[in-house]
Parts: C-alpha cells; structure tokens; sequence
C-alpha cells in the first residue's frame, strides 16, 4: 500500500495558526507547542476532511473511535512533562496522532489499542512518517506488565476508576495522566507515585472521552 502525504504552506500555516490559539487557552510548555506546529494533523485524515484537521475539534476515525481536540492532547501531553527518553506507555493509541506528540517529546514510547482494524492501520501508518512507537493490540485497562515500570503513563479514553494495575506498572516519581468519570464527562486526574505504596492524585478540569472499555475499565 502507498502512503501519500502532502504537507504544503497551508497545512504548515494552520499548524501554526493552531499552535497560537493553544496559547490563547492556556498551553505553556515550548516543548508541546514545538510537537504541536510539527507533526501534521492531517495525515490522520482522509483526504476528504483535511480543512477540519487543525481546527480546535475532536473527530471520528472509525470504530466508534475519535482523534481527540489539539487542546486536550496538549493538556494531557503537558501534565506529563515527558523528559528525552522517558519511558511511557499510552493506553489508546487510535489515530496514531498523540503517539506522535509523545514521540517528537522524545519519548520511549510503548503504545497499545484494543481494535484491531485501528491497530494494523497505525503500526503501518506511522512508520512511513517516521515515528515507531512499540505497537501493541490488547486489552489497555491492563497496562504492559512485562514491559513495566514506566516513567510516565497516559489514558486517552474515559475510565470508570484509576485501574490498581496501571498504578502498579508506574516507577516511584512516575506520573498518571487519566481521564476518570461517567461516561459521560471525566476529571482529568493525574497521579504521582509518591512511594511504593503512596500515591498522590490530584483533580483538574473537565473533559469528555470516548469510554476506555477492557477488564479494569467499562
């Protein structure tokens, strides 16, 4: 299968454009804007919709899936504070487009999806745009255990609880970002290993998230 990817002076235009509004709603860390202006939206796209991309929106990409906003990846993505080299597990790859924020980050990232058309479509996908996260299909309310701990870990989906095996899977200093709530509305709640059996969460705003669905989860 070709790829065919088309990144002129209007799409890099809107990424900036983008980048700029991100700062007007409160996103400060240079390094997430820096990810934000590079990696193009659009990719994620079919061809079709590329003037949605770098509007301020969330999208369907299928499987009752969507690319989240640009502000809630930068949100979520700036809670972290990802460091070059940073061991992170993503739970909800989807479209592939915050995996490619965590990476230009620099991070290590492991990443997994637990629908398999999403799955195969990202693995080859992402490659030929030269970001190669370590892809994994399962079950994400579980986490990776054997490729555990992790610096960081990020939750792209809405979940009932913050799953005891994700915190489990966190090295002591790491950090948890996870949407937590109905399936309705979440708290963007972020969680700090403070020790081996101490942890630290705090609640932050409001979001709405497709529902994260496995054995810990809906």
């Amino acid at each position: 299968m070709a790829y065919k990817f088309v990144d002129n002076y209007r799409e890099k235009g809107a990424r900036k454009q983008l980048v700029e509004l991100l700062k007007s709603r409160g996103i400060q860390d240079k390094e997430v804007l820096r990810a934000i202006g590079k990696v193009p939206r659009h990719y994620f796209f079919d061809e079709t919709f590329w003037g949605q991309a770098y509007k301020d929106i969330a999208f369907p990409i299928g499987q009752g899936q969507t690319i989240s906003q640009p502000y809630t990846v930068a949100y979520q993505t700036e809670l972290l504070q990802i460091k070059p080299g940073n061991k992170v597990l993503e739970i909800g790859t989807g479209s592939g487009y915050q995996a490619c924020i965590l990476l230009e980050l620099g991070a290590d990232l492991y990443t997994v999806e637990r629908q398999e058309r999403l799955y195969e479509r990202t693995r080859k996908v992402l490659p030929h745009m030269g970001y190669r996260p370590h892809f994994f299909l399962g079950d994400g309310s579980l986490g990776i255990p054997q490729h555990a701990p992790f610096d960081k870990i990020i939750v792209t989906a809405g979940a009932p609880f913050v799953p005891e095996l994700m915190l489990k899977q966190l090295r002591i200093g790491g950090v948890l970002v996870i949407p937590v709530g109905n399936e309705k509305e979440q708290k963007m709640v972020t969680v700090i290993r403070a020790g081996e059996n101490e942890y630290d969460k705090i609640e932050l705003d409001t979001f709405r998230f497709v529902p994260l669905l496995g054995d810990q989860a809906w």
